[in-house]
């Protein structure tokens, strides 16, 4: 797809293990750069402390995402640590991009894989963590989760890691700042094409 001035629009794919901080990240591109549109995910799980449905995520039942599910509105869609199901509606990314406007999916490493599969023009971008116990901390500091759920976290971040070859682009997330202007950087400067 491409804007009015004939460049193709830029579609990037922010991945990266849970705990990361990619939340974080596209939170801080949405404040600080309003001309690239953040997709905002679907999820079965409840809000976490602080969160608001349509800003952080939609909220929805069991039901309503299975019926979107079955209807073919789901751009991918994933059941993550083996518990709630995340997606992404396809029609709002669809639309932004067909408006020549730079778009930005923070998703898992399921769905960035099956984005990858009907999407395959698009940026993947890797965020990792400055080390290990960097990412240890920040799940373990954030105290959203039990002690059952950090276990199968962690474990499922081990694996995650290891899918970094997978993507066009690693961004180490050691400063919220600077991952986001970098992340930024790569969604607006593509001056006449998407090759990578």
């Amino acid at each position: 797809m491409a804007d009015q001035r004939g460049r193709p629009s830029r579609l990037v794919v922010l991945a990266g293990p849970t705990a990361v901080g990619k939340g974080t990240v596209a939170a801080y591109v949405r404040q600080h750069h309003p001309e690239i549109w953040v997709s905002v995910s679907m999820t079965t799980r409840a809000p976490r402390p602080g969160e608001v449905d349509g800003v952080h995520y939609h909220f929805v039942s069991e039901t309503e995402f299975e019926r979107l599910r079955e209807r073919g509105e789901f751009l991918e869609w994933a059941v993550v640590h083996g518990r709630a199901r995340y997606g992404t509606p396809r029609g709002p990314v669809e639309r932004v991009l067909a408006e020549g406007r730079p778009a930005l999916l923070e998703i898992d490493l399921q769905g960035a894989r099956q984005v990858r599969q009907h999407m395959p023009e698009a940026l993947f971008v890797f965020l990792a963590p400055p080390s290990w116990e960097d990412l240890v901390e920040r799940l373990t500091g954030r105290g959203t989760e039990s002690e059952e759920e950090r276990t199968v976290r962690l474990a499922t971040a081990r694996t995650e890691l290891d899918a970094a070859s997978e993507f066009d682009v690693t961004i180490v997330n050691d400063r919220v700042a600077r991952a986001g202007e970098e992340l930024v950087s790569l969604l607006v400067d593509h001056r006449t094409s998407t090759d990578r």
